[in-house]
């Protein structure tokens, strides 16, 4: 990433699910959100942002919004980023959950459905990898707005699972701020989603949740954190 592309800058408003203005050293610049998330304790006007210089003929703005301050943490919030640092970890076999394999197709089909990656070695293997922003009280929770997309795809996973069309599934959160110290499906945003991951856990699909921060503007893996599934399931 050309880091002299990168400007600091104050959030002004967010007018609409991915479009946001910010005004950088006073002028006012439209900006894309790559995150369809909520993020409403992020998108919060005079909050101070990060946005990269971005320009293209098919584009509606000059500029991405990739980074937040909040709470003095520097959070990335572009959903894209987590499938890039996963490709990463996985072809420099940075994770000892998959050490052995090797990635040899990214978004593979499996039965109507479209996954993140697919792993061969001695087990095939499927992994779904899901941006995770939102942290309270050092707890990150996913999602921060209901995915009915998100819940087809671990129900998918398990049905896969089960119909003995993979060897194994995984789902990966990739918690994009160093402030979390346990993951956890959002229940009360969402208990769809937390029900379909509490199965899909039970048939077999493993979860892994991955601490980073940024580096260089880029995410870099700090560790893996504890899940706890059932975390106010029953609220």
């Amino acid at each position: 990433m050309f880091l002299n592309r990168i400007q600091q800058c104050q959030f002004l408003e967010r007018k609409n699910r991915f479009l946001g203005t910010v005004i950088c050293s006073g002028q006012k610049n439209d900006v894309f959100i790559p995150n369809p998330g909520r993020m409403k304790e992020l998108m919060v006007k005079g909050k101070e942002m990060y946005i990269e210089e971005k320009p293209g003929p098919q584009r509606k703005t000059d500029y991405d919004l990739i980074a937040v301050k909040h709470n003095d943490v520097l959070i990335s919030i572009d959903s894209n980023k987590p499938n890039r640092f996963m490709y990463r970890m996985l072809s420099n076999h940075e994770l000892p959950q998959f050490e052995g394999y090797e990635v040899v197709k990214s978004e593979p089909s499996y039965h109507s459905g479209r996954f993140d990656f697919r792993l061969e070695g001695e087990r095939s293997i499927l992994i779904e990898v899901k941006s995770c922003t939102l942290v309270q009280d050092g707890r990150a929770l996913f999602p921060d707005a209901p995915t009915i997309r998100g819940a087809r795809h671990v129900r998918h996973l398990a049905l896969l699972l089960e119909e003995k069309a993979i060897d194994e599934a995984t789902v990966v959160f990739v918690i994009q701020r160093p402030d979390a110290h346990v993951f956890s499906p959002n229940w009360q945003m969402d208990p769809e989603f937390g029900a379909a991951l509490d199965d899909a856990s039970d048939k077999g699909v493993r979860l892994l949740a991955l601490r980073t921060k940024l580096a260089d503007w880029e995410l870099q893996f700090l560790d893996e954190v504890p899940i706890e599934i059932r975390y106010q399931r029953y609220i």
